[in-house]
């Protein structure tokens, strides 16, 4: 079994070849390991092509080339990742809490600008967002129930089929499936027992598209 340095760094190889086409230099190799000598890594090179996971490439300059991927993770490594996931999950970002959204009739969705709620990193990657209470059971089949939170991205355009935030005629807010077409917006529910709602494209505003729900039990 290769040591934890050996196994960093023969992935950091790998990963870097797979996504740039080329080898990493000495230094990338050394920030990646952790390692503050050029020698260091060069030792670590060498074990790598004795036990055979790497090879050099012939006539060029520090080319490597990947022979084999070990099929168990060093016991050290296999921790440091756990520590690293319970880390993640612990922690959480604040998102502003808005008020109710119908998930059945369209119901005006009121911003208490200065309440928030903790939400998964994982949940809130790049972009603005904020939180709705769903009421009503038009979505049910989609998986999104009455009193379940949702997570949403603040953004003024969507795609055919995303689910989003709707604002209707500057009042009224809705989450419904988005379908465009070409002289009007349909807002599609998730309910059979629910029609779906017709709209000139200038009574739309779109104000998120749905990123997430977190549910309470």
């Amino acid at each position: 079994m290769l040591t934890p340095k050996q196994y960093k760094l023969l992935m950091f190889i790998d990963n870097s070849i797979k996504e740039n086409g080329a080898c990493p230099s000495y230094d990338e190799m050394k920030e990646a390991v952790g390692i503050k000598s050029k020698s260091g890594i060069h030792a670590l090179i060498e074990e790598l092509i004795e036990r055979e996971f790497v090879r050099k490439i012939p006539h060029k300059a520090r080319a490597l080339e990947v022979l084999r991927i070990p099929r168990f993770k060093p016991k050290d490594i296999i921790e440091e990742e756990k520590k690293i996931k319970v880390a993640l999950q612990n922690s959480s970002a604040q998102i502003p809490l808005y008020g109710k959204i119908a998930a059945g009739t369209p119901i005006e969705a009121i911003a208490y600008e200065n309440e928030t709620i903790p939400v998964p990193f994982e949940m809130v990657s790049k972009g603005a967002f904020y939180a709705l209470r769903i009421e009503g059971e038009s979505m049910i089949e989609a998986g999104i129930m009455d009193g379940d939170l949702a997570i949403i991205k603040r953004t003024e355009t969507a795609e055919n089929g995303q689910i989003v935030v709707a604002l209707v005629d500057d009042n009224e807010a809705t989450l419904k499936i988005f379908e465009k077409k070409q002289d009007e917006i349909c807002l599609v529910p998730c309910n059979k027992a629910y029609k779906t709602q017709h709209f000139h494209p200038s009574q739309i505003k779109i104000q998120g598209v749905l990123n997430g729900i977190i549910r309470k039990y």
